[in-house]
């Protein structure tokens, strides 16, 4: 991985449609791309991190002269990847959004958020979303080897939740035919991680990425090839038959557990 630090002109980008599942009003990405190199991701095409230097200093700026809201960190690329723990772009943003009376949806993968609890725990309706794909150890670490065990994510959950920190769990992507069979097992055990709130989105596939990963696919999941092929023909997205299906998988026990959409606000 190759890193460059750049200096930016804005970092705050305004949301123009309701943002229905990370519920935000804007997003900051304090880098470039990712470390993680989760197979799924788009970012795992790059292997250039590029480091924001600046962004706490444009950030200060730009919240000058917005409106109050939510701003989600980390919206395309993970604010803790390994980087942050030299250079601290997304500690000082974090101060940034308090300082400025923002709140603020943190979305990682990374117990290194935990580092972080001390300015997290200052910022009005602040919440962090750790994601998992899956319980599995070959699944997760076929499909994100370079993040920390889901053991080590949920228990980060738990004790941001112990600081009285909104905290909760996505899963996301949903893998067809890959983690969607985990789908109880993931949300039962999120339960006894004290976990406040469930989110999850489908794999989505655009561009080049639906071909590199359908090819991964055809290497490591053959068997899938030809029911990936029919889920995403013509779509960036699987078929409404299989949305719907997952969406039934999830409303029944997100309700068993009491896993409420509103535990978000």
């Amino acid at each position: 991985m190759n890193y460059r630090q750049i200096n930016v002109d804005c970092l705050l980008n305004k949301i123009t449609k309701k943002d229905t599942l990370f519920d935000g009003d804007y997003t900051i990405d304090p880098y470039q791309n990712c470390e993680f190199g989760c197979i799924y991701c788009d970012s795992s095409f790059d292997k250039t991190v590029y480091i924001k230097k600046n962004a706490a200093e444009i950030l200060d700026k730009e919240l000058e002269n917005s409106k109050k809201g939510t701003i989600i960190v980390g919206s395309v690329n993970d604010p803790y990847q390994i980087i942050e723990k030299k250079y601290k772009i997304t500690r000082d943003l974090l101060k940034k959004i308090q300082e400025n009376d923002f709140s603020c949806h943190i979305l990682t993968k990374s117990d290194l958020v935990l580092r972080d609890i001390d300015v997290i725990s200052k910022i009005k309706k602040c919440r962090v979303t750790i994601s998992i794909i899956s319980l599995v150890e070959p699944i997760w670490q076929t499909f994100e080897k370079n993040v920390t065990s889901p053991k080590i994510r949920l228990e980060s959950i738990k004790k941001l939740r112990e600081n009285s920190i909104n905290s909760g769990l996505a899963i996301i992507p949903v893998l067809p035919y890959i983690n969607d069979k985990e789908i109880k097992e993931i949300i039962e055990s999120a339960k006894k991680y004290n976990v406040n709130y469930i989110l999850y989105k489908h794999l989505e596939l655009k561009g080049d990425q639906k071909i590199f990963f359908l090819n991964f696919i055809e290497k490591n999941f053959s068997n899938l090839t030809d029911k990936y092929a029919k889920l995403y023909e013509n779509r960036y997205f699987p078929n409404r038959s299989y949305i719907s299906k997952i969406d039934k998988i999830f409303n029944r026990y997100n309700k068993k557990n009491d896993f409420r959409r509103e535990n978000i606000f």
